[in-house]
């Protein structure tokens, strides 16, 4: 009741100071700042992870090097269909699609970008998730086997639309007694998709498999298998069975080792980012000591008379806390409300400021990927709440200490 009484007091009464009220509006801020950070780098990881898993194989199983007979090294899979079947009967794997991969050179009038081809058959190419999405992408995915599917920077870069024609320029084409002679061959566009990876969207095309295996002269063979599987965050543990259904020479490349640095710096920056705005949320936090010490020196007079009157330095001191901690937990609350609130409107916040600063916000050639989500998790909240309460109530115990020990004769000497 007394802490309450204080709390509500004006100034020219001895109550609440500025400083306290500048405090209260600092742990606000930082605790919306925390959860804001913490939402926009969960939301980050999480749109970066589904775009590698949803256009990238989740398991890829490729050959080791061999020798032949010419002494040339080679890696091509002559036995693809039995291994991929074999694959497919692991438990816990969703589909394996034999790819044929080659990098060349798109050409469209007087433009001209590098470009990797992947083959694949049409049954598979409509199951992957981010590239057969009806909702970004243009075309038929029907007619994929008549002709080429590209990504939509790539067809922004060679100016092309659905129903254009595109120049696939190899080097390694057809072997003649001169020599080998590049491979140039023309393909309609019918289908042009957004992975929602400005990297992917920009070099990747696909073929038809038989269509790839002429073109890269792998008339018979693949290159390798896409495995996708149910649970790719638990794709190690699927790795001795994959390899025994692969048999010999099989070797893994799994999503996390083509991404795992990138992965692993996310991580490094997530606690990094936390320690800063931990570090935000304390100074927020060390304005209250300001704020008590000035109410402290206020009712000095008022704390002699309780003294006197009986009331124990536990008392007192729990008076004080629990000024300090009203603060604390008022600017939390207000924190959160503020943060989640700028959390779950953080598409059209970042679209206006886009928008006002005239696009240059966020680059996808530059970031990788197209949109900046926020993904407010239960946890973050708990975690920014549990450590503004916890520094609040901490610097609230020495101004709080240093009243329940103020001498009460002292305090009345001149009052």
């Amino acid at each position: 009741m007394i802490a309450w009484r204080y709390l509500r007091a004006r100034r020219s009464d001895g109550g609440v100071s500025v400083m306290t009220w500048i405090s209260l509006v600092g742990i606000l801020l930082a605790v919306a700042a925390l959860i804001i950070t913490m939402a926009v780098r969960a939301g980050f990881r999480a749109e970066f992870v589904d775009t590698i898993l949803g256009s990238n194989a989740h398991v890829t199983v490729y050959n080791s090097e061999e020798i032949n007979d010419l002494g040339q090294s080679s890696r091509v899979m002559p036995d693809y269909a039995a291994r991929a079947e074999a694959i497919a009967k692991v438990p816990g794997v969703t589909r394996v699609a034999p790819l044929v991969r080659g990098n060349v050179m798109a050409n469209s009038g007087d433009q001209n970008t590098g470009a990797q081809v992947f083959g694949i058959s049409a049954d598979d190419f409509a199951g992957i998730p981010r590239i057969a999405n009806p909702e970004t992408s243009i075309g038929d995915i029907a007619r994929f086997d008549e002709g080429i599917a590209i990504g939509r920077e790539m067809a922004r870069t060679l100016n092309l639309d659905v129903g254009d024609a595109i120049t696939l320029i190899s080097p390694n084409g057809v072997k003649t007694a001169f020599g080998t002679s590049p491979r140039v061959n023309v393909y309609e566009v019918v289908y042009i998709f957004s992975a929602g990876r400005y990297d992917i969207d920009n070099v990747r095309v696909y073929l038809p498999f038989e269509e790839a295996q002429s073109f890269f002269n792998r008339e018979g063979v693949a290159d390798e298998l896409e495995v996708m599987v149910v649970d790719p965050e638990g794709v190690d543990d699927m790795t001795p069975a994959l390899l025994a259904a692969g048999g010999e020479r099989t070797l893994l490349w799994s999503w996390r080792d083509r991404s795992g640095g990138f992965l692993r710096a996310l991580a490094i920056e997530d606690t990094v980012m936390f320690v800063l705005m931990a570090v935000l949320v304390l100074i927020a936090s060390l304005n209250i000591v300001s704020g008590l010490v000035m109410l402290v020196k206020n009712k000095g007079r008022d704390i002699g008379i309780l003294r006197t009157m009986g009331l124990t330095e536990g008392s007192v001191m729990r008076i004080f806390f629990i000024c300090g901690a009203l603060v604390g937990v008022i600017g939390t609350i207000l924190g959160v409300i503020l943060g989640c609130l700028f959390a779950l409107y953080f598409d059209q916040i970042l679209a206006f400021v886009n928008g006002a600063s005239g696009g240059d916000v966020w680059d996808a050639s530059v970031r990788g990927i197209y949109k900046l989500p926020a993904k407010l998790m239960w946890q973050d909240v708990v975690k920014a709440v549990s450590l503004s309460l916890l520094l609040s109530c901490i610097v609230t115990i020495f101004p709080a200490r240093r009243a329940a020990r103020m001498n009460p004769v002292e305090a009345l000497r001149y009052e």
